[in-house]
Order: C-alpha cells, then structure tokens, then sequence
C-alpha cells in the first residue's frame, strides 16, 4: 500500500474542499453532540458517504448529506448499544475484556460504515467484508491505518476544535485507504479506477 498516495490524495481533496468540509464537519459533531451521541452513527455513515463522494465524483459535501443514511438508524443503534455492553461489562468485570473488545471493534470494523452506504450492504455481511478487509494480507498496512486514525482522533481530542480539522482528515484517509482495498478485492468490471486530482 502507498501510505505517500492516501496522505497526498487527503491532503488535496482535504484543502480543494476544504469550506465545505468544514461546515458539514461542524454541523456532524454538533449533532452528535447534542444527541448524545444517539444520532452519531447513523449521521456518521452519512458523513462518511458525502466524504466518498468527494473522492469519486469531486462532489462539495453538503449539511443534509449527514441525514441521507436514516434507514440504517436501528441496525447501527443496534450495533452500537450491543458493543457499549459488551465493553462496559467487559471492564466492569476484569478491565482486559472490555479493553480487548474495544481493539476488535477498532480494529474489525474500520470499513463497517463505508461498506454499508456504498455497497448498500446489512449489517452483518458489512461487519464480515470489513472483518475480511482488515486482515487482508499484508495485515500490518491495516494495523498502520489504525494507528494513523488512532492519532489523528487523539490529536483532535488534545487540542480545542482540533476535531474539526482531525476528524475530515482522517475520514478522508480512511476512504481513501477504502477505495484501494475495494478495488483489490473486487472482479474485473467492478473494480474502480482511482479518481483523478482535483483540477485535472
């Protein structure tokens, strides 16, 4: 995998975008806000499409693409409050479980989101092609995208609005870590050229 390509195709559909992505973003983290985070994954799986787009179709994200994913609400809900019990009852009751679960769920389901909004896929055959995705040989470029969002997030959490910037950056760069695995792992007619730079 070039780590230098993803870092450089961000970066430029990061700044060639970069007003708009900063309205969506700000209104995603917003919502997610005051819906106490009920409202979070799906609005996330509609960040994450608009995102997408921006990379295939050169495409300004916009505020209502975040609400464009509302079908998938109850199975996310779902899957969500399943992975918040499991943790919390895996460190409730000897901190390694629930410390374990939180790894496999970071590290299995990074293409959980993107999976489900662009191959339309349900829940549980969107977690398998994820769970595939990521140990995808060799299985040290997924660990080393993981340790890349696990900073960046980190990065925008020590700083005041640093999110704004961290967390579009590294949607972006998931996406375009996505679009290269798809494309590896995808037969011939479905495989997707990458897309062109912005301006070209």
């Amino acid at each position: 995998m070039d780590f230098n390509k993803h870092f450089e195709q961000t970066w430029r559909n990061f700044t060639a975008f970069f007003p708009s992505i900063l309205i969506v973003s700000a209104a995603f983290l917003c919502v997610c806000v005051i819906t106490l985070g009920i409202l979070a994954p799906v609005v996330g799986a509609g960040y994450m499409h608009s995102l997408l787009r921006v990379l295939r179709e050169r495409r300004q994200p916009q505020v209502g693409d975040l609400f464009s994913e509302m079908h998938l609400f109850l199975p996310l809900l779902g899957f969500g409050l399943l992975v918040m019990a499991a943790v919390f009852l895996g460190l409730l009751v000897l901190f390694l479980p629930g410390f374990i679960i939180i790894l496999a769920v970071t590290y299995f389901c990074t293409y959980l989101l993107p999976l489900m909004t662009d191959r339309q896929l349900g829940l549980f055959d969107a977690l398998n092609q994820s769970s595939r995705m990521a140990m995808q040989k060799p299985v040290s470029e997924h660990i080393a995208v993981v340790a890349v969002l696990l900073v960046l997030n980190s990065l925008g959490g020590a700083v005041i609005f640093g999110a704004l910037f961290t967390t579009p950056f590294a949607v972006l760069f998931l996406l375009s870590v996505y679009e290269d695995k798809v494309i590896r792992l995808l037969p011939g007619p479905e495989r997707r050229q990458p897309p062109p730079p912005p301006g070209s």
